[in-house]
């Protein structure tokens, strides 16, 4: 994997941290990502050094679904099954949902298949099988309605 893949995959999986972080405490934009700047993003913490991540990707995507929280909860829920609403799924779900959302409908320069596969990725250090096959069917169908 290229640096620029792993940074990327570093920046995602902050991204996701750093969403769950806002919705959970409600920290401001601009702190949250200096926070992230001065100590999450390719920092050591406890032992582990964590990925250089592409900060500029990592604001990009935070910043995007900050912006377009609303449009990218239209887009998620409906695709949810009938009974389903976004406050049923947990805090990191959200987030997954809305970072891979944002990156398939403003980052033309990203594959669709790449944005899925990612987010699969950082769905696994959340969740199970299960879980991770709810993350590849709605972004894929949110995939094929966005981007054609």
């Amino acid at each position: 994997m290229s640096t620029r893949s792993l940074s990327r995959s570093a920046a995602r999986l902050a991204a996701v941290q750093a969403l769950y972080q806002m919705e959970m405490e409600g920290t401001p934009l601009a702190k949250l990502l200096h926070e992230f700047h001065e100590h999450r993003l390719g920092a050591t913490i406890e032992d582990a050094t964590y990925a250089e991540a592409e900060q500029a990707f990592f604001d990009d995507v935070v910043s995007g679904v900050d912006a377009r929280r609303v449009e990218l909860d239209d887009h998620i829920a409906g695709k949810l099954s009938d009974g389903w609403s976004l406050d049923r799924l947990d805090r990191p779900m959200r987030a997954i949902l809305r970072a891979g959302t944002y990156e398939l409908l403003a980052r033309p320069d990203v594959p669709v298949a790449s944005v899925i596969s990612e987010y699969l990725d950082v769905a696994d250090a959340f969740y199970d099988k299960r879980e991770k096959g709810f993350v590849n069917g709605l972004l894929d169908g949110i995939a094929k309605d966005v981007r054609r």
